[in-house]
Order: C-alpha cells, then structure tokens, then sequence
C-alpha cells in the first residue's frame, strides 16, 4: 500500500474543497482527483473559519482523506489550525510559505505527516531552494494567484511568471524533492485556457497541477501524462541503451542521462495509467 508521502510525491491534481462546505467534501474524494485538499485559508470567509475548523476535524476524525491547507503563521487562526490538523497524520498546504514557517509547521505535526509549502510571495520564490529543503516538505506548490497580485502582474499572461515558475522547478530539483505542483487556473468554463496552462506548466517542469473543479480534473492529468509518441522513444531508448554503455539511436547519441530521462517517462506513464 502505498504511503501518504508516495500519494503526494505522485499526484498529478489535487482538488480543494472549501472547509465551510462538507457537502464537498465526499464528491471530492468520489473525484478522480489524485487527492483533495480541506481548505481552511482563502476559500472560506473570516466568520466560518472555526465552522470550517469543525467540519474538517469531524471528517478526518471519521476517516475521511485530505490534505488540509491551514491559514499561515501570523494570521489568527493559525494556532487553531494547526493544534487541529497536528492530531492526524496529513499532508498540510502552508500558505505564503518562507524557510521559518514551513520548519515551524513540520516541526509541530503528528509523525508520518508531511508538508506541501505553497510559494507564492516574492521573497519564497527568492528563497525557494532553502523552502524545499525544509524538513518533512515532499514537494512545493506555485501559488501563481497571490505572486502575480503581488507583483503586479497579469494572471492570465503566462510569459510573465515563466521565469518565478522555473526557479521553483529548479529550487526543487537542487533540494531532491519531486518536480512542483503548479497553481491554479481560475476560469472554470475555457477547457482551451486549462489545456494551455497545464501544458505550459508541464514544458517547465511541473507534474501536475491544482484544481478548483472536478470538471479539470481529466484535462489537467492528459496534459501531464507523456504523449505517446514521447513513451515510444522512451521504449527505443531504453531497448538502445541494453546494459547501459553509451550507443546512438537514429543519429543521437545515447548516454546516461537521456536513459534516466527515458525511463523517467515510463515510470510517469505508469503512474498515469494505474499500472505502478
């Protein structure tokens, strides 16, 4: 069986459902979202978060699954939050996550728990490697919405956030943890809009993405599953390589590393079809 950490590290989309909605959360977990997330933070209003606090609590107490997004540290809420979700082994989202808040959170966690840090400020991105290397973090999440506002940004202009969206990939890799999650795309109702932001993600470096909708769901784990014709080199790679020496197939030259990447791609695959 596999672990919460292998559930995290192989998730091409996590689906949040607001905390002030319980009606949600079961259609979420019937979703064929890789995981979900209980969220405490931006979804839900000042007033309904100890509502929210509850009905989370209530839901993991009756074994429910869920990772929970809690508010960041220094918000009001954040003590509650995180004495609540510190009774469970989670995956918990921190918000506007830095070096010091993302080892404060995994520090006060129950054991086999691990943390999701949400970068979205300038000063995470600027500081991503040490964030990803923070005990207990298995993979970062690029929180494209509260980045552009803070940068002045358009959301909508991908080119913009290219280069915040590879130093998370980079600052990932340099800390040996999975590739990123990238963060949402906020029109519901433009499949083409979804489509080229997850692609793009994808070309970047990410593997998978966040939703707001079960309707993203498919869209987003076609755009980060290889394409077939990607898997058939990855085959023929591998069937070149035999036992490993440097060889060339169809005028490349086959070393090492494009075996590992290769290989790479097929393990991808499998997880995406269900056959890992």
């Amino acid at each position: 069986m596999k672990t919460l950490l292998d559930r995290m590290r192989e998730a091409r989309s996590l689906l949040f459902a607001p905390g002030h909605r319980p009606d949600r959360f079961e259609k979420a977990a019937a979703s064929r979202a890789d995981g979900i997330v209980l969220d405490l933070e931006d979804s839900v209003g000042p007033g309904e978060k100890p509502c929210a606090r509850k009905n989370i609590e209530r839901w993991l107490s009756s074994g429910g699954i869920g990772a929970v997004r809690i508010n960041g540290v220094g918000t009001q809420w954040f003590e509650e939050d995180l004495a609540m979700v510190a009774e469970f082994p989670l995956a918990v989202l921190v918000p506007k996550a830095d070096p010091e808040a993302t080892r404060e959170v995994f520090g006060r966690l129950a054991p086999g728990s691990c943390v999701l840090p949400i970068v979205e400020t300038a000063r995470g991105i600027l500081e991503a490697r040490s964030v990803c290397a923070q005990p207990g973090v298995v993979r970062a999440i690029f929180g494209n919405v509260d980045l552009a506002k803070e940068l002045g940004i358009d959301l909508a202009d991908l080119s913009a956030l290219s280069a915040a969206r590879s130093q998370l990939v980079l600052a990932s890799a340099a800390a040996g943890v999975t590739a990123p999650l990238d963060g949402v795309t906020v029109v519901l109702d433009d499949d083409e809009k979804l489509r080229s932001d997850s692609v793009h993600a994808s070309l970047l470096g990410y593997r998978g993405k966040i939703c707001l909708h079960p309707r993203q769901i498919d869209i987003v784990h076609a755009a980060f599953a290889p394409a077939e014709a990607e898997l058939q080199w990855a085959r023929n790679v591998v069937d070149a390589a035999g036992n490993g020496s440097i060889t060339k197939l169809d005028g490349q030259m086959i070393g090492k590393p494009i075996v590992d990447r290769a290989r790479e791609l097929l393990a991808r695959s499998a997880i995406s079809y269900g056959q890992a």
